[in-house]
């Protein structure tokens, strides 16, 4: 048993209102130079849409992730032969038009416009050439549902879906929509990282968080093409690739990354779990059915005797193996299960899961007149406004019982809660509720104090990083005490 801890992270969906404070405090701190203006290390996308850059999760166009081949693990965009013909052209590269050409707008003009008829505008300019364009697409330009036919009837989640189902989601009695926010997952088979012809990219031992190292990087972009999340990106000006670093420096010293941070909703949750490395290969090459549950089963319980040893054993200090006793996120994933991992199927073992959103019809119009669509206090999951097999396709590997287990705990959730607050559902029925979910009142109690009266402590345990302990590997650790980890001071060039 190889046990390495790994910073994770829960986003609930039930609770994410899409007012895009994690995009914008993230980009004000990291991607607001020149080369970067397209860069949305964090999105707020909406579902059902082709999101950003457009249709990413479609792998028969992106080639990302990982495929079992004669048993075998392989990259789909690249190999040791195909490196070389494609080290400097890769033909499953995002294009600019597959982002957005980012602009800013001529708000001189507004002053030193000609007197004329008409109230001055302040035309949009290229951030890339500086000359005027013709805006046709943005980082979430099927917001909300802007332009269904476009962007929401492609989303390649509704595959799989009856015509019927596909006509239910986007009739305006069922109309849906939900926001889905994407980091990088910092996954623990990340392609990205294994991918890079020079090295560049890596996973931190200490905290499994996915760097790059702008002095090593050599701009040949395999870690832009293997990534099927696609949350690398090219630095047109620096010519380096760049990626979210999960605020690592604020990690460093203790406070949540950002995004985290600035989260209106507070559906953002960061902890720190223990695995097994030695099984990584192994889980894999799971069949993809299985992988959501081959997954959890890496994860390890920090309070078992033998796994706190092995820790110990492995280096791991005290301090984090109690921060991940306390981990929100073991909770979410490993107790509860009623987070899940987006497009497993990728085979890249993403960090980052996901609470499925609750989608309830509550009402319908029958012969012009409005009437509850069910006498329940809310309606069965198999009838909500999002299909579950458009879920299952999202966060569940197509495995629809996964995506059903969590709802339904959700659920019993709700139940529980309104028997204890209003009463008018019986106790009898809350227990019923509860026993059909697999959910004792305590566990029930447990999950809405950590989904509905949660502190900042509550959502955000962060481990020390004692990175003293890494650093003196290699230099002094008095000469990096004013780092906070970055590692170096001076910005990355062009050129070897």
């Amino acid at each position: 048993m190889n046990v390495r801890s790994q910073i994770s992270m829960v986003f609930h969906l039930d609770k994410c209102i899409g007012c895009h404070t994690c995009s914008i405090a993230c980009k004000n701190i990291w991607t607001d130079r020149k080369g970067a203006e397209y860069m949305w290390w964090n999105n707020v996308e909406t579902k059902p849409g082709t999101g950003f850059p457009t249709a990413w999760e479609d792998q028969e166009k992106y080639n990302g992730g990982w495929v079992v081949e004669d048993g075998e693990l392989k990259l789909r965009s690249t190999s040791k032969a195909k490196t070389v013909f494609n080290i400097f052209h890769h033909p499953n590269m995002p294009t600019m038009d597959d982002y957005y050409e980012p602009w800013t707008y001529d708000y001189q003009h507004l002053f030193n416009a000609p007197e004329g008829p008409d109230q001055p505008t302040a035309v949009p300019i290229s951030m890339v050439t500086g000359e005027l364009i013709n805006i046709k697409s943005g980082p979430n330009w099927d917001d909300d549902l802007g332009g269904s036919p476009i962007y929401a009837e492609n989303d390649p989640n509704l595959d799989g879906l009856t015509d019927q189902q596909r006509q239910q989601l986007f009739a305006v009695e069922r109309l849906v929509l939900f926001y889905f926010p994407r980091i990088c997952n910092h996954c623990l088979n990340p392609s990205c990282v294994a991918s890079c012809p020079s090295g560049a990219l890596y996973k931190r031992g200490e905290d499994g968080i996915v760097l790059l190292d702008q002095n090593r990087c050599r701009a040949w972009r395999a870690c832009v093409a293997a990534c099927p999340y696609k949350k690398t990106f090219f630095n047109w000006s620096t010519g380096k690739s760049e990626k979210c670093i999960l605020c690592y420096p604020r990690l460093e010293t203790g406070q949540a990354p950002a995004c985290f941070h600035s989260c209106v909703g507070r559906i953002r949750y960061l902890g720190v779990l223990l695995y097994d490395a030695s099984r990584i290969e192994e889980v894999a090459k799971s069949p993809v059915e299985d992988l959501v549950e081959a997954q959890r089963s890496l994860i390890l319980d920090p309070n078992d005797p033998d796994v706190i040893a092995a820790a110990r054993a492995n280096g791991i200090h005290d301090s984090v193996i109690e921060s991940a006793q306390r981990s929100p996120v073991y909770k979410f994933v490993k107790e509860w299960k009623i987070a899940l991992p987006p497009h497993i199927e990728f085979r890249t073992l993403p960090m980052l899961f996901y609470v499925p959103p609750m989608a309830p019809v509550m009402a319908g119009k029958e012969n012009g007149a409005v009437k509850n669509v069910s006498e329940d206090l809310f309606h069965d999951i198999e009838e909500a406004r999002v299909p579950m097999r458009f879920l299952a396709n999202l966060l569940g590997g197509g495995n629809e019982g996964k995506v059903r287990y969590a709802l339904r705990k959700q659920k019993a959730v709700r139940w529980y809660r309104r028997a204890l607050t209003v009463g008018d559902v019986t106790d009898a029925q809350a227990a019923e509720m509860l026993a059909q979910a697999d959910c004792t009142p305590e566990e029930a109690e447990a999950i809405y104090r950590l989904t509905s009266l949660c502190t900042f402590d509550d959502r955000f345990v962060i481990p020390p990083m004692h990175r003293e302990e890494a650093i003196e590997m290699m230099e002094d650790p008095l000469e990096h005490k004013q780092n906070t980890g970055f590692g170096f001071l001076t910005g990355p060039r062009r050129g070897l």
